[in-house]
């Protein structure tokens, strides 16, 4: 498209329905856009990454604490399966005059933000479960709806570097989140609390000056239950290379849900730090990881739209995440941790960079959002099931968490291979 206007300019910009992205994006659209990307992920990420485990194990004590946290992840992660393409098939019907887009963005903010003050103040498990599905669910809503932005802004000779510059929204939303909640360890509000209200800012002045696309209701699809069934499927028969992508991603955001979501127990038990140093050391293993994460986005997507190639990033980039994820397997002490992470950071880096690129590349139809719920999938189940057969893991490895992430570093190599066969994009 072009350069944003003003925050006080809401008026969306009509588009026929199908129409192709033509104008190239100004700096200016491109942050505020990765801003208000990067806020949503801090409002998922900073819970996932340290609080709420925390939270958890102050309530029902460590020795509960994994298979407690793997209950309320794996709900509100089943809940953000559904939420995401279901909301995202709801923005692409949207006729709003305030646009397709930007309702969904302030509803989620707003139903989230509610959630997540539900779990600062829970005193009991159930209440902490109830909190985090509302926050999954609005969150996943509004999430929808940025990334919709991408394919509908942004033409196909600009994703690869938008994508690359949106790649370095994850190191900064973790090393943003861990760093505001270790300023306040000890206060579970604020904990909570910060990082959300960061995002939500960052969110409702992208949401103000976007220039977004507008349905007519003369263009409005009909809804039947067919139509319904199909917000959450789409047919590997038809879109092949669609569903390879799904299952690379699956596989490769596996080995981080196993990463992300035992982090604090690893540090616990494997590394023996104390408690009250876990959201520090967090905070330095994030930072160590996303300084390599930065680099390798924003070198990885530009080379990607140079050399007009994308699986040959995505397949060494999950094999990097593989043998990082070996590396915090069977180290020791947190030195060694952190060398896993810098590692991590470099294969990390260079997929987030990508991956986005070649599935916009290769998105079956034109139900833009609608396809990226249903590819989102990807990204929420492996938070389902990592949970959920984690402690069978960790009862084959006697409690280990090195088996935990040694299954991580296949995971990864597996979505590595899954690429491969993908014949729409090189």
């Amino acid at each position: 498209m072009h350069d944003t206007p003003g925050p006080a300019d809401i008026t969306p910009i009509a588009l026929e329905p199908h129409s192709p992205v033509q104008h190239r994006v100004g700096w200016r659209f491109i942050s505020l856009y990765t801003l208000a990307y990067m806020g949503s992920i801090l409002m998922l990420l900073a819970p996932v990454l340290v609080t709420l485990a925390l939270k958890v194990s102050s309530l029902v004590g460590m020795e509960q604490a994994p298979n407690s946290l793997a209950l309320v992840t794996g709900i509100g992660s089943l809940l953000a399966l559904v939420a995401n393409p279901f909301f995202g098939r709801m923005s692409d019907r949207t006729s709003s005059q305030l646009g397709m887009r930007r309702p969904w963005m302030i509803i989620g903010l707003v139903g989230g933000s509610l959630g997540i003050l539900i779990v600062a103040t829970a005193s009991s498990m159930a209440v902490v479960l109830l909190g985090w599905c509302i926050a999954q669910v609005f969150f996943n809503a509004q999430l929808a709806a940025m990334v919709a932005v991408l394919p509908d802004q942004v033409p196909v000779a600009q994703r690869g570097l938008v994508a690359g510059v949106l790649g370095v929204c994850l190191p900064i939303a973790s090393v943003s989140g861990t760093f505001v909640v270790q300023l306040f360890t000890g206060n579970q509000l604020a904990m909570f609390g910060f990082p959300c209200a960061i995002g939500g800012l960052f969110i409702v002045i992208f949401a103000l000056s976007l220039t977004d696309r507008r349905l007519s209701k003369a263009d409005k699809p009909a809804w039947s239950l067919r139509e319904f069934a199909s917000t959450f499927y789409v047919s590997p028969r038809k879109s092949p290379d669609f569903a390879w992508a799904f299952a690379s991603r699956f596989m490769f955001v596996l080995a981080y849900a196993f990463m992300t979501t035992y982090q604090a127990y690893y540090l616990l038990d494997k590394i023996g730090s104390a408690q009250a140093d876990v959201p520090r050391q967090i905070f330095l293993g994030t930072l160590t990881q996303s300084v390599f994460i930065v680099a390798a986005s924003m070198i990885g997507g530009r080379l990607s739209d140079r050399t007009g190639r994308r699986k040959i990033f995505v397949v060494t980039a999950s094999i990097v995440y593989g043998l990082a994820m070996f590396v915090v397997a069977v180290v020791s002490d947190f030195n060694g941790f952190l060398v896993g992470m810098a590692i991590g950071g470099l294969g990390f880096g260079i997929y987030v960079a990508v991956d986005l690129a070649l599935v916009a590349d290769v998105l079956p139809g034109h139900d833009t959002a609608k396809d990226l719920g249903v590819f989102n999938i990807a990204a929420a189940l492996p938070y389902s099931v990592a949970p959920a057969i984690a402690p069978a893991i960790l009862a084959v490895g006697s409690g280990g968490y090195g088996v935990l992430y040694a299954v991580a570093g296949v995971s990864a190599i597996i979505g590595a291979f899954a690429i491969l066969p993908v014949k729409g994009v090189r």
